[in-house]
């Protein structure tokens, strides 16, 4: 088969070269993208004239036929067709002759690339986007249950202050929300059609961007050709919000695993989505979220080679830039993989809740509040307040109890003008419920920030 470069290379290139300048192996996962780009581009070069009707319906049809050809897995793929391109192109001849050679009019594939990667990566962020919303809704499913759960609030990983269940994955229900609007600033800011700058300056045909942009759902056309087909900061910019994206995901994940410990016994994991030891039976292991965890590293070294890819090219397209797609296409199988199972993870979770409150009794997490009854209600300046619950503190911890167990007569040994109430303050559920703070962790307020989360879901549209 001849290749497209033979206009100017006469002799045959070696098998070595075609094995490491092939990208067949890997671009063929944009064939419904080049299908459509090419469909759109012929409809373009027909209402413009450049080509006959006839010969554009001839192209449409060959072109709809090896699509399904492809779906079908009936389509040959050969290495000496180079990339998805000319696969599709040099199929398209054999089925329908010479005019399949008019659909490439007034197009190089350094635009061809660029638009099949561009409409690739926009759909891919939106799909992304959608199966982040699913797992949302399915956060704020278990929020709704556990507004009065309590569990220790940690600092450095050491107990600070009694928070519930709800509040503390509110904050992951934050993260995805980030991470679903990144998505969505992606689309809007990267729905900008390449098509139509053809090597890098141009093309001397009487084409029309703009119709060809609107027949792909593209909000407008490029603005200058030699930065369209050079770009790639729409590749990376799902890999940046991908890496984001994961790295929440990993830092939910290794909660997950420490919550599913016997140290912390907050949730068990279902059998569904752990497994077990190959030499221990009494053994669950948390592989789910470890492979979260592990696979976020797949997704930073995807984003750091495409940036350094780029870092060093001139204007225009250099064939560097087939190193840009594998990477995508792995984030994106990754990421929505990740998304899928830990969706399920957390639908068939058990949550613990007797594990949770026994937890909030040891590490004196009241003791804020101490320093603040102090302070409020006996005068003290805070830093003084601070150094007596400090005392406080130690005294429970000789006496083998938590801060919130001690009794009136105990805490009026340090101060006798600490009244009754004080018991009340240093009750686990009023010191969670006393910081009613807008975004702060009290039932009422976690109760609001969910409400605020569904009414961000029934309205975001993507």
């Amino acid at each position: 088969m001849q290749k497209v470069a033979s206009g100017k290379i006469k002799a045959k290139s070696a098998d070595l070269l075609d094995e490491f300048n092939a990208s067949i192996s890997f671009d063929k996962e944009l064939y419904k993208e080049d299908i459509e780009g090419s469909i759109a581009h012929v409809k373009m070069l027909a209402s413009q004239n450049i080509i006959d009707d006839s010969a554009k319906e001839k192209i449409i049809d060959g072109l709809n036929s090896i699509k399904s050809e492809i779906e079908r897995g009936e389509f040959l793929f050969d290495i000496k067709d180079e990339d998805i391109h000319m696969a599709i192109e040099n199929r398209l001849t054999s089925l329908i002759g010479d005019d399949a050679k008019r659909m490439h009019t007034a197009r190089s594939r350094n635009d061809q690339v660029a638009l099949d990667f561009r409409l690739y990566v926009l759909r891919k962020a939106k799909e992304l986007a959608k199966l982040l919303l699913l797992l949302e809704e399915t956060l704020l499913s278990i929020e709704e249950v556990h507004t009065g759960t309590l569990l220790p609030g940690m600092t450095h990983l050491q107990h600070a202050q009694p928070i519930n269940f709800a509040y503390h994955l509110l904050a992951y229900s934050s993260m995805f929300k980030r991470d679903i609007e990144r998505f969505a600033s992606l689309i809007k800011r990267n729905s900008i059609s390449p098509i139509g700058c053809a090597a890098l300056a141009g093309t001397p045909y009487d084409t029309d961007r703009e119709l060809e942009a609107k027949l792909l759902g593209f909000k407008s056309v490029s603005v200058n050709c030699l930065d369209s087909v050079s770009d790639r900061d729409f590749a990376l910019e799902i890999l940046f919000n991908i890496s984001v994206l994961m790295m929440h995901i990993s830092r939910l994940s290794e909660e997950l695993i420490l919550w599913s410990s016997s140290e912390f016994g907050f949730i068990e994991l279902s059998d569904e989505y752990s497994t077990s030891s190959s030499i221990m039976p009494q053994k669950k292991n948390p592989d789910v979220p470890e492979l979260l965890r592990g696979k976020t590293g797949r997704a930073y070294g995807n984003l750091l080679s495409l940036l350094t890819v780029m870092k060093g090219l001139p204007l225009a397209y250099n064939k560097d830039m087939q190193e840009d797609k594998e990477g995508v296409f792995d984030s994106v199988k990754t990421a929505k993989i990740s998304i899928k199972i830990l969706n399920e993870a957390l639908k068939t979770m058990s949550v613990k809740k007797e594990a949770m409150l026994n937890a909030t009794k040891v590490g004196h997490l009241s003791a804020t509040d101490l320093a603040d009854y102090l302070t409020k209600k006996l005068g003290y300046p805070f830093r003084d307040a601070y150094k007596l619950t400090g005392e406080i503190v130690a005294y429970a911890d000789e006496n083998g109890k938590d801060v919130s167990e001690l009794g009136l007569e105990e805490l009026k040994k340090f101060d006798e003008n600490i009244k009754e109430d004080i018991l009340d303050t240093l009750k686990l559920e009023n010191s969670m419920n006393a910081r009613d703070s807008q975004g702060g962790t009290s039932e009422k307020s976690t109760k609001k920030q969910i409400d605020y989360f569904k009414k961000w879901l029934d309205t975001f549209s993507i």
